[in-house]
């Protein structure tokens, strides 16, 4: 029989989990809404929490970082996947580009976040190191052809490859997904031909 003491620890148990996990989603949703530098309170508001309650669970922002990365990174990790990874090269490349690109236009404004707090989270900086260095070896999955290329190379086709350059060719010089992707491959092509 479970006492009513036991009863009452559970539910606070429950009542604590669901809080964590409400502040966790309100920061990702803030952040993929485009807040960039969304405040504990405006977590908390969010997450229909006190801000007491906020930092009851998270003592400070890096240690809520760490589990929204552990949230949510299984989640990233999946749009940046590599799947059909046969045929020639000039077949790969294109499919590598057009998983790139959608996962990059998925994830835009939690990466703007990530860049935009960077610079104060040592949480942050860490994660978003290791995401780079993720896509590096992603690119390797696709194109194992890079290996053979010379360190300089390599570390060309990766910058090519990244948010900061598909964003710069969304954002700041205006082009479609449809010419980026057909800018992406004809550069990265080059280290090939």
């Amino acid at each position: 029989m479970v006492s009513t003491e036991d009863s009452a620890t559970d539910g606070r148990r429950q009542r604590s989990e669901r809080s964590r996990l409400a502040i966790i989603e309100a920061t990702l949703a803030l952040m993929y809404e485009g807040v960039l530098i969304p405040t504990a309170q405006q977590i908390a508001d969010r997450a229909g929490v006190g801000i007491r309650s906020f930092f009851r669970h998270f003592g400070d922002m890096d240690s809520l970082f760490t589990e929204v990365d552990e949230h949510e990174r299984a989640t990233y990790e999946s749009l940046f996947a590599a799947v059909d990874l046969s045929g020639a090269l000039d077949e790969r490349i294109p499919r590598m580009i057009e998983v790139f690109s959608e996962g990059f236009e998925s994830v835009t404004n939690m990466v703007l976040s990530t860049l935009a707090m960077r610079w104060r989270s040592e949480v942050l900086r860490k994660n978003y190191a290791r995401n780079q260095r993720q896509l590096a070896k992603k690119i390797e999955q696709w194109l194992p052809e890079v290996k053979q290329l010379g360190r300089e190379d390599r570390h060309a086709i990766e910058a090519i490859m990244s948010f900061d350059f598909w964003y710069r060719l969304r954002e700041h010089q205006g082009l479609g997904k449809k010419a980026c992707r057909k800018l992406l491959h004809r550069q990265v092509a080059k280290f090939f031909s």
